[in-house]
């Protein structure tokens, strides 16, 4: 079992549980899946970029990316339907709770200037998104293989109904949220 997972289990649940009042273990709110995503503009002029997306990717998180097609095409961006402009992952399970371990523990310390994740990227339905500007800031992404610097999303979905209640779970799982 992940270190992660055990926090959970051990201290997290607990905690939520008297803090806001959850009367059956199941109620209280655990991450459900963190999905990582890149969108690849240029793709649609250069498809290896797409593919140098996809390893950075699969590097990181350790699964094969899904590539993702554009739904509508759009003129402007000479953009047609079904081509394939990004890439994403869904991790669940132990490579979940080992992602959000790596990233909290050391990647995040190693942005520069870095003050906090902002306290304000809920939806308000459980769930918190989160940029990051460039790959490189994972240890595992080797800095002389980088072709060219791209950022990636990265989604928390959990089960909890409020942002409050995300906020707490993800504040006890050890996000750094800027005060």
């Amino acid at each position: 079992m992940s270190r992660l997972k055990e926090k959970y289990l051990q201290e997290v649940r607990p905690q939520m549980q008297a803090k806001f009042g959850y009367k059956n273990l199941m109620e209280v709110p655990r991450l459900e899946k963190i999905v990582v995503s890149m969108g690849v503009g240029e793709a649609t002029q250069n498809p290896k970029a797409l593919e140098a997306a996809a390893g950075d990717l699969a590097v990181i998180t350790g699964q094969r990316p899904v590539i993702t097609r554009a739904k509508k095409s759009i003129s402007a961006f000479k953009l047609r339907e079904g081509m394939a402009i990004g890439c994403k992952v869904t991790l669940r399970g132990e490579r979940m709770y080992e992602f959000m371990d790596r990233l909290v523990s050391v990647t995040l310390p190693r942005v520069r200037d870095f003050r906090g994740v902002s306290p304000d990227a809920f939806d308000g339905r459980g769930n918190y998104a989160l940029g990051l500007r460039e790959q490189l800031i994972f240890p595992e992404i080797d800095y002389d293989k980088v072709d060219k610097s791209r950022g990636m999303n990265i989604v928390f979905v959990t089960t909890a109904r409020t942002d409050a209640e995300t906020r707490e779970l993800l504040r006890l799982m050890g996000m750094p949220f800027r005060a």
